[in-house]
């Protein structure tokens, strides 16, 4: 009985590695650098505001000026109600607003009307908060003022509109429309960005099979966009969260919790507290003031990583074009 044997199989070649230039390896380097130094500024601005906080946590407080024997937590839960409140009031204005403008120039307004509007959009981020807080102060509040007194004599048993009317107009319902108007460039940019990258053949099936422009916009835009919507939505929240001169010059702030819109007495948000009270600090009373400013860095930084992970799960899908 004859047995074959089988050649040896010739070994796999030596992978070629590529000669790697000058220019790449510095470029390489400076975008790690770059990377690194992201982590350390962050990682530095966090224990700096976790070092200088901790005295605020102290039991004994009757030494510190700004909780006046009162516990931090007392003192720091009625600036972040005013802080989420101004915020998500300032959302449930600009996002239907936001939305509605970017598919009038991704899919109704003529190409070069759109082109307009899109670079006005684009101008109207750029302008400085400090702007938006002379003008809500000085010509929105004094604007709508006889539109709270109008909303408390006619709609008063609406819960929101009850209580006294401000007679000067700065309400946290004016901050909110300020932070609305600010926010609005940033919603209406990425959600534009992204009904333009709905594919095609979606639509045009859409079309083809007798929808009109509303039902195909329902139909294969909007659920296209859902992520990206929400993603955009998150991130102008963030911004929205630690805006600080357009509601200091606005609002008339208060610590107290109160779903009331029209009132002088407002809930203050933190950024707008740290900016009016820290002239005055000293002692222990400006580590409680970074203490609150910890509060937010947190809740800021958490509404940013759960944007980042919505927008990386919707990249996971491409679409069919």
């Amino acid at each position: 009985m004859s047995t074959t044997t089988r050649p040896a199989r010739p070994a796999p070649p030596a992978p070629i590695k590529a000669k790697q230039r000058l220019g790449d390896r510095v470029f390489s380097s400076t975008a790690l650098g770059a990377g690194i130094t992201i982590l350390v500024v962050l990682a530095a601005v966090a224990a700096f505001l976790i070092v200088q906080s901790l005295p605020a946590f102290a039991p004994d407080t009757t030494d510190n000026h700004v909780l006046k024997g009162g516990s931090f937590w007392t003192y720091v839960g009625p600036l972040v109600f005013g802080t989420v409140w101004a915020s998500f009031i300032a959302l449930l204005i600009a996002t239907p607003i936001s939305i509605g403008i970017a598919l009038f120039i991704s899919h109704y307004a003529p190409r070069r009307l759109a082109g307009a509007l899109g670079y006005i959009i684009d101008l109207l981020a750029a302008v400085p908060s400090v702007v938006f807080g002379l003008w809500g102060g000085l010509v929105l509040a004094p604007l709508l003022q006889p539109i709270y007194a109008w909303l408390n004599a006619h709609a008063g048993w609406v819960p929101f509109f009850g209580g006294q009317v401000s007679s000067t107009g700065k309400t946290i319902m004016t901050a909110s429309l300020v932070l609305a108007v600010m926010v609005t460039p940033i919603i209406t940019a990425i959600c534009r960005e992204i009904f333009l990258q709905t594919p095609k053949l979606h639509e045009e099936a859409a079309l083809a099979l007798g929808a009109t422009r509303w039902e195909m916009v329902r139909m294969a835009v909007l659920p296209f966009a859902r992520g990206g919507m929400i993603s955009a939505i998150m991130l102008a929240l963030g911004r929205a969260l630690g805006e600080t001169m357009a509601v200091t010059m606005v609002l008339s702030p208060a610590a107290v919790y109160s779903f009331l819109v029209l009132t002088a007495t407002n809930p203050t948000p933190i950024p707008a507290n740290i900016a009016l009270a820290f002239p005055e600090a000293h002692g222990t009373g400006v580590n409680t003031l970074i203490a609150t400013g910890l509060i937010l860095f947190v809740v800021t930084f958490a509404v940013n990583a759960l944007a980042r992970w919505i927008i990386s799960r919707r990249a996971e899908f491409s679409g069919a074009n």
